[in-house]
């Protein structure tokens, strides 16, 4: 016989995930309903809150991530109550949520917000790490400590500022692509930034818009370890600035980069042994291939039949959504990238239930020069306004789509530079009949701007340049800009003056 379970608490409004789309989608909630009780619950002892919020220009915004403990969230809002458990099972037809501490929560509006975890190469092996919270980043950090050489797999967001970060330790950096950054950049912006990696590092860092993403001051031995299952919520911008990012040796740059290749296989050294494997040496010289002498805990096979061993792997070839806890028992749609599918008011095809964040995939009609990634500030942007439309929903008011989906706007920062990326910033989905115009001044700045029919598309912004707010401008008015030719990038043409 089943043990009585706890009575199961009631709130309106149960948000999932302690993330940057779970906590702003709960702080909305909490802001306009502030009699209401808005459940947050969480795998993670500590949530992530943004801070410094600060609009740039009409879409385009910048923000911290900071971590913090529940309780700092509660004082802030006190009618969100943190429940600090992993969720069993949702039962969507009874509007319950059951978590891993055997507690049952009833809502009435529901909003997933559970991330997405790490897509490893290798399931289960020691030596192969993936980088997706604090907790892997900080992990990360302790075994560089001790390592002489390392291998990095991928080429999104987080190799790319791994490989520059990382001082002391031969990189090796295999990618499947011909060039770095595909997810962000053509082959331009790639040689452009290229040519900074192979630099040493002397120059002094940009000034830091956001405060450094550090996770000093709380008390280590407080904090429980997450579950390798339990995936902690996703990092925040500058993720690596409170870390110390240095190998054994004493040395800035030394990378070597492998491209248009996957991993193969990985042995461990005794089986390298056995089959009397052999490996290479870090390439000093692209002409000339030594064979290794020394022995690593760990070697990888690449599809381009070369091996080289190294201390360990580190694994960012993205991500896939957390949606396993919730999918048992209900019939929820799924995106292709597996997420769970919502439309134009986050909605997913289950009543009652809406998801925000990496977990969903955008399944509307989208705009245009919009696309869907899994980045914080569309994660922010999602939460906030998933968070409208429950309160629409429960109020019985309708709602327009927010503006922030009318055009795709991210800002970070890789290699030391400022990245602005607007639009189809690459051109993606616009076929062949496009055009490109570029600007680049080595070391300095690179502008590409991707037009179509006369009309700007997509813009991609590395450096100081300045030209973001109108270029942001241009691709939501989609005025005919034939007439101005070259001139849209003509450095002596103050560009802001023509479209005042």
């Amino acid at each position: 016989m089943e043990a009585a379970r706890p009575p199961a608490t009631a709130g309106k409004f149960v948000v999932v995930g302690g993330g940057i789309a779970g906590v702003t989608c709960a702080e909305q909630l909490a802001t306009q309903f502030p009699s209401e009780d808005i459940l947050l619950i969480t795998a993670s002892p500590v949530i992530k809150a943004v801070t410094n919020f600060k609009q740039i220009s009409k879409i385009l915004e910048e923000f911290d991530v900071e971590e913090q403990s529940s309780t700092m969230l509660e004082k802030r809002f006190p009618n969100i109550k943190v429940i600090e458990s992993g969720v069993k099972q949702l039962k969507s037809e009874e509007h319950c949520i059951v978590t891993e501490d055997g507690n049952q929560h009833v809502y009435k509006k529901l909003c997933l917000c559970a991330g997405a975890k790490p897509k490893l190469i290798c399931e289960g092996n020691p030596y192969v790490l993936g980088i997706r919270d604090t907790d892997s980043a900080q992990e990360f950090q302790k075994q560089l400590t001790k390592a002489k050489r390392i291998m990095i797999i991928g080429n999104g967001g987080i190799a790319l500022e791994l490989v520059y970060e990382i001082e002391g330790c031969e990189v090796i950096w295999a990618i499947k692509d011909k060039a770095i950054g595909n997810t962000f950049f053509d082959a331009g912006a790639a040689e452009f930034l290229t040519s900074k990696l192979i630099a040493e590092k002397p120059e002094a860092k940009i000034a830091q818009k956001r405060t450094r993403y550090t996770t000093e001051g709380r008390k280590k031995e407080a904090r429980s370890k997450s579950k390798a299952d339990n995936v902690g919520s996703a990092l925040g911008p500058d993720w690596h600035e409170g870390l110390n990012l240095k190998g054994t040796k004493e040395f800035s740059h030394k990378i070597h980069l492998e491209t248009m290749c996957e991993v193969k296989k990985i042995y461990l050294q005794d089986e390298f042994r056995i089959l009397k494997k052999k490996s290479f040496t870090f390439p000093r010289d692209p002409k000339s291939v030594t064979t290794d002498t020394e022995m690593w805990p760990v070697y990888v096979e690449l599809t381009n039949e070369k091996i080289y061993g190294c201390d360990f792997i580190v694994s960012a070839t993205g991500v896939t959504p957390n949606v396993e806890p919730f999918l048992h028992g209900n019939s929820f749609n799924l995106g292709e990238d597996g997420g769970l599918k919502v439309d134009d008011h986050m909605h997913t095809s289950v009543p009652d239930v809406y998801a925000a964040g990496d977990i969903c995939t955008a399944s509307w009609q989208l705009s245009p020069v919009w696309q869907q990634m899994r980045l914080w500030t569309q994660a922010r942007q999602m939460g906030w306004y998933a968070a409208k439309c429950m309160a629409a929903a429960s109020l019985g008011d309708s709602i327009d789509m927010d503006f922030s989906f009318e055009l795709f706007a991210h800002v970070t920062k890789f290699f030391n530079y400022k990245v602005v990326l607007l639009g189809k910033y690459n051109a993606q989905g616009l076929g062949s009949d496009h055009e490109l115009m570029l600007r680049c001044t080595k070391g300095q700045e690179y502008i590409k701007v991707v037009m179509q029919n006369g009309r700007m598309m997509g813009a991609v912004l590395i450096g100081e340049t300045d030209l973001e707010e109108t270029f942001e401008n241009l691709i939501l008015n989609q005025m005919n800009l034939s007439s101005y030719g070259e001139d849209l990038l003509d450095p002596n043409i103050d560009i802001e003056d023509y479209f005042d």
